[in-house]
């Protein structure tokens, strides 16, 4: 009789420990897996920062099993250092970065989705001053940001430019400068400065390296090595949310304004949608009707690369298999259609 009472006391210790496993595997597999985003500048309309914040608010993220924070980067690289460091998983860089960052320092990131199939640099002037093509530029005042662009001296080089006939002046940040007479043509951010300029006032003509059989490619998301290999149905995930994402916004681009407003209080909306009208026209190319939105085409960043490597932007070569991993946003594709 004691055997018998032991063998049901065994009996059901093991069920009820069973039970116990099952729930707890249950419970951890219902979690939600902890993600953390960084938008490489303040809230506003860039597409890859648009791409993220619907999917936070249609809970395309949710549907994935994941819980977002959204966070946005002071500027200086911080997003890339936090990104390195570990404390951020999935963040934006331009493509021109993804390779200096590879090539230069070595770091372990690699581009998993490129939303701007064209670059987001620009030059413009103003359309007063009479400058209509780069063939005007001679003898007059160029002002660049920090370093004068590679894309600025490749359409030198593919028009013939007399750069000896101009002035190449750096003048930071602010597109006003344009508008005080200290240089002629500005280096700027087209989905962005152009729209400014012409809020206050001036008409502006705007050049574009690619016009001129330049090479040139915009904003990526990246993530680590490390986090590509070890969270890789949490990285598809991602990628799955953000590129639905950017489906709904093509259909529904007042919609995406609207949650772009909740991000960017203080912005303006018209500038907003400027910004983001000009970032959906580059989110397309040959690649992404083959390949589906965030295409990573190969040949295209080679491409780039040998630009970069011709004009000094990247001292030292680099396997664009280091640069580019575009495995698992493929995997998401059929017939250039989001499964």
């Amino acid at each position: 009789m004691k055997n018998s009472r032991k063998v049901k006391v065994k009996r059901l210790f093991f069920v009820f420990a069973g039970l116990m496993v099952f729930l707890l595997v249950a419970c951890t597999e219902s979690e939600p897996h902890k993600v953390t985003f960084m938008a490489g500048f303040k809230p506003q309309a860039n597409l890859p920062f648009v791409a993220a914040y619907v999917a936070q608010e249609k809970g395309y993220f949710a549907d994935e099993g994941l819980e977002v924070r959204i966070l946005h980067s002071a500027g200086g690289g911080e997003n890339m250092t936090l990104l390195l460091a570990g404390k951020v998983d999935f963040t934006t860089a331009d493509a021109n970065s993804v390779l200096k960052y590879r090539a230069s320092r070595q770091a372990p990131v690699k581009a998993i989705a490129l939303f701007g199939q064209r670059g987001q640099q620009a030059f413009i002037s103003l359309s007063e001053s009479g400058i209509k093509s780069p063939q005007d530029w001679t003898g007059k005042r160029f002002g660049y940001k920090i370093s004068i662009p590679p894309d600025y001296l490749a359409i030198a080089d593919a028009v013939g430019l007399d750069r000896d006939s101009m002035e190449e002046i750096q003048v930071g940040f602010d597109p006003r400068i344009l508008l005080e007479d200290k240089v002629d043509i500005l280096a700027v951010f087209k989905s962005n400065e152009p729209d400014t300029i012409r809020s206050m006032g001036h008409e502006v003509e705007v050049f574009e390296a690619a016009d001129y059989g330049v090479p040139t490619l915009g904003l990526t998301y990246i993530a680590t090595e490390q986090t590509i290999g070890t969270k890789t149905e949490t990285t598809k995930g991602f990628l799955r949310a953000t590129m639905r994402a950017t489906e709904f916004i093509w259909q529904n681009q007042e919609a995406a304004l609207n949650i772009v407003m909740k991000y960017a209080e203080n912005e303006n909306r018209d500038h907003m949608k400027f910004m983001l009208e000009t970032e959906l026209s580059d989110s397309l190319s040959e690649a992404t009707v083959v390949g589906g939105l965030g295409a990573l085409n190969g040949s295209r960043w080679n491409e780039l690369r040998d630009v970069l490597l011709e004009y000094g932007a990247i001292e030292e070569n680099v396997d664009i298999e280091d640069v580019i991993d575009d495995g698992l946003r493929a995997s998401l594709f059929e017939d250039g259609k989001l499964k």
